[in-house]
Parts: structure tokens; sequence; C-alpha cells
């Protein structure tokens, strides 16, 4: 039994470890480098915001790659971000079509206006970088400009969004090239290092004014620019003579891959028209979540007390079970963060039930060994022992539903069907640890304390 007991001081400092995370106004997570919000984050159906379905501006008999789809879908996605909405969603729908979701946004024209950006690509000659400049920084540069005091073209930002798009430098810098003279950008490893690094070819024109400008200016610093804002500052190694240049840089895999859909396509590599834009009131958004966390409260409720009045000491374990079941799972959607819905408040609610299937299959056995006579401990043995088949087969076909439902949520941008399946996912997760591990330490802990036995058996829900 010493091990149940120090299984339940592991219990009660998770315990209090999530209702710690929970208090609200909990300041972030913050170890070391790691940093992590744990505020709750409300998905475009509980505090309104805008909704945009984007369709390919193509003739319907043109086939559209899924890679150019996808790439697109990143790079819009990448450009909204400047709106200051972190939760912004887009999932490729279809063929042909991206759905963008923007949560706690009331005005359309922020967003169309970032996506209707052209996303110029250009490579800038820094020289030395005598005013430090790094990636991120807003710069000026001459191209499109008609004397070197102008504006820079292209420099729109969204409404709203004008402190973070400053320059850093109100030098003008001179652009060498842009990226219509990229061929090709391929993500590889230097097969001596094992570095990641990024390849590109330039066209015939490109590789000539690349030539010229690498052989006069080694040991300078060429930027990478997007949209006026540097995404990479490698220095020039050498005469680039071939059209064939190479990045290195302190890249993983993840963020060469992200820079060179940046080069590749620093415009779109789809024309998209807008075929409807919405606005979701927050008003709605309120009502919706105050009914449905009116609704999981009363399910809760009744639950806890069927429990309660049913199974006697066995449920009220339960009950506290299902607590902790309750603070764990909040936790780990503050903590991932998964984006809250309707759809998947409803996904959280119905993975409760797996908890209590798995309880419900547990009592009975226990109250069955209990008829025949069998000790608490005994009872309990077997109980758990023959009940974990049922509950291990009829959770995997609820976990495969779920993934089922989830990969065509993602094949088919069906957002609703992805929240509902990936919340139904992890509560399923964590009902079956709540209801293996904290339900079954708490019951032998409880037969340990009840002595002698046949003065207790109503409280189990014996009642002959």
């Amino acid at each position: 039994m010493r091990r149940y007991y120090f299984t339940l001081a592991l219990i009660v400092l998770l315990l209090g470890l999530t209702i710690w995370f929970n208090v609200p106004g909990h300041p972030q997570i913050k170890i070391g480098n790691f940093e992590r919000s744990m505020d709750l984050v409300l998905g475009l159906d509980l505090q309104g915001g805008v909704q945009v379905l984007l369709e390919a501006d193509l003739p319907a008999n043109t086939p559209i790659d899924p890679q150019a789809l996808e790439d697109a879908r990143t790079i819009l996605e990448n450009r909204t971000n400047a709106l200051g909405v972190s939760e912004n969603l887009f999932q490729v729908a279809g063929e042909r079509r991206i759905v963008a979701e923007f949560p706690g946004l009331s005005d359309p024209e922020k967003v169309l206006a970032v996506i209707k950006e052209t996303g110029l690509l250009e490579f800038v000659d820094l020289q030395d970088n005598p005013e430090n400049l790094k990636e991120g920084d807003v710069i000026l540069t001459d191209f499109g400009q008609t004397s070197a005091s102008s504006q820079p073209a292209d420099t729109t930002t969204a409404p709203g969004t004008e402190a973070e798009a400053q320059p850093a430098s109100t030098t003008v810098y001179h652009t060498i090239m842009t990226g219509k003279d990229l061929k090709s950008v391929v993500v590889s490893r230097n097969p001596t290092t094992g570095e990641v690094v990024i390849d590109f070819t330039l066209s015939d024109e490109g590789a000539k004014i690349f030539d010229e400008y690498t052989s006069n200016n080694i040991g300078k610093i060429l930027a990478i620019v997007l949209d006026k804002k540097i995404i990479s500052a490698p220095r020039v190694q050498g005469r680039i003579p071939s059209g064939q240049g190479q990045i290195t840089g302190n890249f993983t895999i993840e963020t060469a891959n992200n820079l060179a859909i940046q080069m590749r396509y620093g415009a779109l590599p789809i024309p998209f028209k807008v075929v409807e834009s919405r606005v979701i009131g927050p008003t709605l958004g309120r009502d919706s979540l105050q009914k449905s966390l009116l609704a999981g409260f009363v399910g809760f409720t009744i639950v806890i007390l069927f429990m309660g009045i049913y199974y006697r000491l066995p449920g009220t374990m339960a009950d506290l079970s299902l607590l902790v079941y309750a603070l764990i799972t909040l936790t780990l959607f503050r903590f991932i963060p998964v984006t809250l819905t309707l759809p998947g408040i409803a996904g959280f609610l119905l993975s409760t039930g797996s908890a209590l299937d798995a309880n419900i299959l547990i009592f009975e056995r226990l109250k069955e060994e209990l008829r025949a006579g069998r000790t608490f401990t005994q009872a309990l043995d077997l109980a758990w022992k023959r009940a974990l088949p049922s509950i291990r087969d009829s959770n995997i076909a609820t976990l495969i539903t779920v993934v089922i439902l989830f990969i065509f949520g993602s094949q088919f941008g069906a957002t609703i069907v992805k929240g509902f399946a990936f919340t139904l996912g992890v509560g399923i997760f964590v009902s079956l640890f709540c209801a293996l591990v904290v339900t079954r330490t708490f019951m032998y802990i409880l037969v340990d304390r009840l002595k002698p036995q046949a003065k207790h058996l109503k409280w189990f829900g014996i009642l002959d």
C-alpha cells in the first residue's frame, strides 16, 4: 500500500500545480529561454472576429499544385501576423480555397489590406552594416523610387500596425536585385558538417548581377529583405559566378524551410480573390460562451450527483477524480495552447464520458466481486484486471475515430471538426490517466482505511 500513498502525494502535487496555473491572472511560464503564456485562447465563435474565404483567381479548369497552395497558406499566415492577432488561422479548404480566421479582430479591411500585399523580395546591399541592422528590422531601399529621398515603394502596412513597421534606419539602401531573379531555392545539409543550409539558383540575368556584385563586395553583407523587413543578412564569402549560391546560418530544418518559402515565393505563388468575408460580433461570441459554460456546469453537476448517489463511496472518489481531470485538461489547453471553440468545448465535455465509462465498468465489477464474498482489496484487484480490456478497447476505438476526424478536417479545412477531434483526443488521454491512476489510488487508500468490511458494504452500493 505504500506505493499508493506515494502516488497520492504526487497527485496532490499535480493538483496544486494545476490549480495554480488556472488562477485568474496567472503569469506566463518562464524557464530560461522557454516562455509560455497560460491565457485561454478563444476561437472565432467565442470572442468574435473576422472570417475570410479566399479562392484561387484562375480559370476553373486550371490545375493547382497542392504544394503551391500550402506555400500560399504559409505566406499569408506569416504576413498577417503583423495584425497583432496571434491566433490567426489559415487552412487549405479543398483544392482551390483557403479559409482564414482572425479571432478578436473587428475590421475586415485590415485583413484584406494585408492579404492583398504583393510580398516584395529584395537582395539589399548593407555593405559593412554600420547601423547594426538585424533580422526583423525594417529598412528603406531604393527599389521603385523616383528619388533617393522619396518613400520606398510597397511599404503598405495594415492599419493599426504603423508602429511595428517604422524603419529601424532612415538610410536608403541599394537593392541589387529582386525575387523575380530567383530560379530555385532548396534546403539541404552540408555533407561535411551536417549544417542546415539554403541553396539557391538564379536566372541568367540574376547570375550576371550576382557575379558582378560578389566579385566586388567580398566580406560585405547582402541582406534578404521581404516587404522591407530583413529576414536574413548573410555575409558574402566569395565570388559567385555560376548563379548558384548558399546561405548559411544557425538554421534548423524548420527555420530554413520557412526562409526558403519566403525566398521562393516573396509574392504569392497563386493569385487569390476574396469570395466572402464576414464579421462575427463579440456579443454573439460572449453569449455562446456563457451558454456553453452553463451547459457544462449543469452537465458536470448532474454527473457528480449521479455517481455519488448510485455508487456511494466509489462514486465520490470518481467525482474527485473527475475534478482532477477537468483541471489537468484545462491546464493542457492553456499550455499547448488549444484554441477553444464551441465544437472544441463539446469535445472536452464529451471526453468526460470516457472517464465515467471506465469508472462505471470498474465499479460494476467491484460490486460483483464484493457480492461474491471477496475482501475489498481482492475485489479491487479483480475489478481492475477484468475491466481493463473493455476500457482499453472502447478508448482505442474512440481514438481511431478522433484520428480520422482530425485527418479529414485537415484535408478539407474543416476547422470545426479538427477542434472537436483534438480536444476530444486530449480529454480521452487525460480521462484514462485519471480513471486508471487517480481513481485507483483513491480507492485503494479508501479500502485500506475501512475495516471491518461487512460494516461498509452499503457504502459501496451493496444493498442485499
